[in-house]
């Protein structure tokens, strides 16, 4: 599911990353982004859903278990949920992903849960830049080898 590119002689690693992006903010954010030509890494596969609430944990651990290098969740700030408090439920959803990733062997770096509203593409740019570049740091997701095998 990684892809790599051949720079200077040498392979790179780059990552895939699967975006859970709420339709009424995140999503909105990263349209924007787009709109106003800023600059973000192509590595994010993004899959719009209506709130970051209703992300069941099993489609998380199931995208790490197909090869996705890191998991990116974006929904509306706190206290401004559309489904009035999804965004607490994926709060607390996400600490008990990241305790079963752990037993998995993952880093619990590998999932970042962010709130960006509608108006916020510079933030999504920025932590679509930043999320890239620490999981390229970090490297494969170490269960890709298991799956292989």
């Amino acid at each position: 599911m990684a892809e790599k590119s051949v720079e200077e002689g040498k392979e790179k690693f780059e990552p895939v990353i699967v975006g859970f992006f709420c339709r009424w903010c995140t999503s909105e954010a990263a349209d924007l982004a787009g709109t106003i030509r800023l600059q973000y890494p192509p590595n994010i596969r993004p899959i719009r859903v209506m709130c970051s609430g209703f992300i069941d944990p099993i489609y998380v651990l199931k995208a790490f278990l197909e090869g996705a290098d890191g998991v990116l969740i974006g929904g509306c700030h706190l206290g401004e949920c559309h489904y009035i408090n999804g965004n607490y439920k994926a709060q607390t959803r996400v600490k008990v992903i990241k305790e079963v990733m752990k037993s998995l062997g993952l880093e619990e770096e590998r999932l970042r849960l962010e709130w960006i509203s509608t108006s916020e593409g510079l933030k999504f740019a920025e932590v679509a830049n930043e999320f890239t570049e620490q999981i390229r740091r970090m490297g494969p997701n170490p269960l890709k080898k298991l799956k292989r095998e």
